[in-house]
C-alpha cells in the first residue's frame, strides 16, 4: 500500500487526506495545532466544489448544511441592488447552486469521514525532502511515497522547493469577519460595495449569518476594539449592516489582511511533494473560491497520485486553471478598491447597465469557474 503524509489539518489537506484514502492509499495528516478548531467563519462552497466532494460521497451532507433561499448580489451603499441573481438561477445553469456554511462544519464532516488514527494532531513538520520523500516531525521522521503539503499560505515547504520565488503579496486590503445571531432579520445574501469598502452578508443554518467586510488600509493594523472599527467604518451603511454589528459579541471579530500568490508557481510539484491549497495558489477571497479551489486540488491530485508522471499531471491540470482564478479574484479586489467618487460611480453604472443587458451577468461571468468538472 502506498503511503501519503499530508502537511495541514485544513480544508484542503483533510480533503486530500479523504481523497487518497478512497482510493487506496495509507494517510497520515501531521497538523501542528491541538485540535482542528478552524481559524475564519464562514465560508463558500461552491458548484464546482460539490461536484468534486460528490466524488467523495459528502456533496449531499454539505448541501444538507445550506440556507441559501432566493435572491443575492451586489448592492449600493444606500442599498439599492446594482446586480443580482437567485439560488434557482444558479442551480438550473450548473446543476448545483453555492453553499454558505461555517468553516467549522466542513471542518467536522471531512474529518469524520477519515480512517480512524489518520490525524495526528499538535505534531508540527520541519521539513519534507522532495528526493526521498523523508518527512521530519515533532514525533520523529517518516518516510512516504508522497507528500502533500496544504501548509497554508505562508508554506514553509512552499518556501523550502522554491526559494526565489517572491511569495505572498499584500493586496492592499484586510478584512474582518464574524458570526452573528440573524435574530428574524431579513438577510439575503449580498455584498455591498462602496468607496475602497465592502460588507458581505450571508445567512446561514441554525439562524446565523455570516458576516464580513474589507477596506483598503496598509498592512498590520489592528484596533482596540474590532466590532467598534467595524461600526465606524460600516455603521451607516443600509440595512442590516448596522443591526448585525449591534448583535456581535465583544471580541468576536476576527481580522486578517487579504495575501495572494500573484507571480504563480513554476510548479505545484517537485520529487514526491504536491503543493495544495494556499501553499500553491493563495488568492483574495472575493470570487469566494480559495476554499473551492483546494477540494479541486485534492480530488485531482487523488485521481493522478498512482501514475509514474502522476504529479507532473497534476500541476499541468491545476497550474493554469489556478492561475486564471488567483488573476480572475485580483482584477475584482482592484475594482473593489476604487475610492474616487466619480469613478465609483462610474463603476456602479456600468455594474447596473451591465445586468439590465444580461439579466444573468453574475453568472456568465463565473462559467468558466463554476462549470468546471472532476476528472471521470
Amino acid at each position: 500500500m502506498s503511503h501519503a503524509v499530508v502537511i495541514g489539518g485544513g480544508i484542503g489537506g483533510l480533503t486530500a487526506a479523504l481523497a487518497l484514502q478512497q482510493r487506496g492509499w495509507e494517510v497520515a495528516v501531521y497538523e501542528r495545532a491541538p485540535s482542528l478548531d478552524p481559524i475564519g467563519s464562514g465560508l463558500t462552497v461552491a458548484a464546482n466544489a460539490l461536484k468534486a466532494l460528490d466524488v467523495l460521497g459528502v456533496g449531499d451532507a454539505v448541501r444538507e448544511l445550506s440556507a441559501l433561499k432566493g435572491e443575492g448580489g451586489i448592492r449600493r451603499q444606500d442599498g439599492r441592488w446594482l446586480i443580482r441573481t437567485t439560488e434557482e438561477t444558479a442551480a438550473a445553469r450548473y446543476g448545483d447552486s453555492v453553499v454558505l456554511l461555517t468553516r467549522a462544519a466542513l471542518v467536522d464532516l471531512l474529518a469524520s469521514r477519515l480512517a480512524p488514527g489518520t490525524l495526528r494532531l499538535g505534531t508540527a513538520v520541519h521539513s519534507a525532502d522532495p528526493d526521498t520523500g523523508r518527512v521530519a516531525t515533532g514525533a520523529g521522521e517518516v518516510t512516504a511515497d508522497l507528500v502533500v503539503a496544504a501548509d497554508g499560505i505562508h508554506s514553509a515547504i512552499h518556501h523550502s522547493l522554491f526559494p526565489d520565488h517572491p511569495g505572498p503579496l499584500y493586496s492592499g486590503v484586510t478584512s474582518w469577519r464574524l458570526l452573528v445571531p440573524r435574530d428574524g432579520l431579513s438577510c439575503p445574501a449580498s455584498e455591498t460595495w462602496g468607496r475602497g469598502r465592502v460588507f458581505g452578508v450571508v445567512p446561514l443554518a441554525d439562524g446565523l449569518a455570516y458576516c464580513y467586510g474589507t477596506d483598503t488600509v496598509p498592512a498590520g493594523g489592528r484596533a482596540d476594539d474590532e466590532r467598534s472599527e467595524l461600526l465606524r467604518l460600516f455603521g451607516d451603511w443600509h440595512d442590516p449592516i448596522p443591526r448585525l454589528l449591534e448583535a456581535a459579541e465583544a471580541g468576536s471579530v476576527l481580522r486578517t489582511d487579504l495575501y495572494s500568490l500573484a507571480t504563480p508557481l513554476p510548479a505545484f510539484h517537485r520529487g514526491r511533494i504536491a503543493l495544495l491549497g494556499d501553499a500553491a495558489h493563495a488568492m483574495t477571497p472575493y470570487l469566494g473560491q480559495g476554499a473551492c479551489q483546494a477540494i479541486e486540488d485534492a480530488v485531482v491530485l487523488a485521481h493522478l497520485a498512482d501514475r509514474p508522471d502522476g504529479l507532473a499531471a497534476y500541476t499541468a491540470a491545476r497550474l493554469p486553471r489556478t492561475t486564471t482564478v488567483v488573476k480572475a479574484s485580483d482584477s475584482v479586489c482592484r475594482i473593489t478598491k476604487l475610492r474616487n467618487p466619480l469613478a465609483v460611480r462610474l463603476r456602479e453604472a456600468a455594474m447596473a447597465l451591465g445586468g439590465r443587458i444580461n439579466p444573468d451577468l453574475m453568472l456568465t461571468t463565473a462559467d468558466e469557474i463554476l462549470s468546471w468538472r472532476p476528472p471521470a
